[in-house]
């Protein structure tokens, strides 16, 4: 086994170990490829993961071995890595969370082999204050991320009505996930009572593609939009985060052209973008994702009727 290499990152001095693992066998992609994908996107990744509690997803032995996740942060961590507290109704207790605010704290994460970044929909000093609301367009059996990019589409239109934006990324996995910006005064409870609203009325009127229901019996040929995750105790993978699938695949960030495009075509190829891939489309189009950030927008006060 070789020896940790030392590396200085944003003035912190890390060791990176077994950089020559490798960790998606099928793309012979290495866990020195899965730090450096990460020091190349973490201009645009940063800025949504600054303040947000993060949940590690360690795969020490790569995406085919075992894999466990992590809330607390490792009590091995470096002094200088910050940490969110955050009150576990469940343990009783408060949780240090890590928080990978800057370029040697994401480095340090991935070398832990934390191939994907779960975050909160809230950050830590406002943790009962969500930024964005969220939609995961989860395909049943029989249907594909086409079949949610015409869902997706349902959802913006009807969204457009209520004279709210929505922005489409890719979960990096099968499916699709919108996030509408708030970045304003709002609750969890607001939250997830308008996104169920929403998921209702599209499975309404659309009974034969949608389904607004858990029960995975219900989810055959149709999309499950999932609106469930507008809850403080979940989190979703963070935008430009790497998925632990046979290929490394990114939670990519789409223009709405994209989605449209793929819903004609009724080609999945368009909606999936591996490490490289991504890296191209922040050079051509920057962050995409950007105005989730800073869009401020306010949801209506009555819900959308079916």
């Amino acid at each position: 086994m070789r020896a940790p290499a030392e590396v200085v990152v944003g003035g912190k001095r890390l060791a990176l170990s077994n950089l020559e693992k490798v960790f998606y066998p099928k793309a012979g992609f290495s866990k020195g490829q899965v730090i450096q994908y990460y020091v190349d996107v973490s201009k645009v990744l940063l800025p949504h993961l600054k303040d947000r509690p993060l949940t590690l997803k360690r795969y020490p032995n790569g995406v085919e071995g075992e894999f466990f996740y992590e809330k607390r942060c490792p009590s091995f961590r470096p002094r200088w890595l910050k940490t969110a507290p955050v009150w576990s109704k469940g343990n009783h207790e408060t949780i240090q969370y890590c928080l990978a605010n800057d370029l040697p704290s994401l480095v340090w994460a991935a070398n832990l082999a934390d191939l994907e970044l779960h975050t909160s929909l809230a950050r830590f000093r406002k943790i009962e204050q969500p930024t964005a609301m969220v939609f995961d367009l989860d395909p049943g059996p029989g249907a594909d991320i086409v079949h949610c990019a015409e869902v997706g589409l349902w959802l913006r239109d009807l969204l457009e009505e209520q004279s709210l934006k929505c922005f489409p990324k890719t979960s990096g996995s099968k499916g699709l996930q919108l996030y509408v910006p708030l970045n304003t005064t709002v609750t969890f409870d607001q939250t997830k009572a308008y996104a169920r609203a929403v998921a209702e009325r599209i499975a309404c009127e659309h009974p034969g593609s949608a389904v607004s229901q858990m029960a995975k019996r219900l989810r055959a040929g149709k999309v499950f939009i999932d609106w469930v995750q507008n809850d403080q105790h979940k989190t979703t993978v963070c935008v430009y985060s790497l998925r632990a699938k046979e290929r490394p695949t990114v939670s990519t960030p789409l223009k709405w052209t994209e989605v449209e495009k793929a819903r004609r075509g009724g080609s999945a190829a368009g909606l999936s973008f591996q490490a490289a891939d991504v890296v191209k489309r922040i050079q051509e189009w920057g962050d995409l994702f950007a105005p989730v950030l800073t869009l401020q927008q306010k949801l209506p006060k009555k819900l959308p009727a079916n």
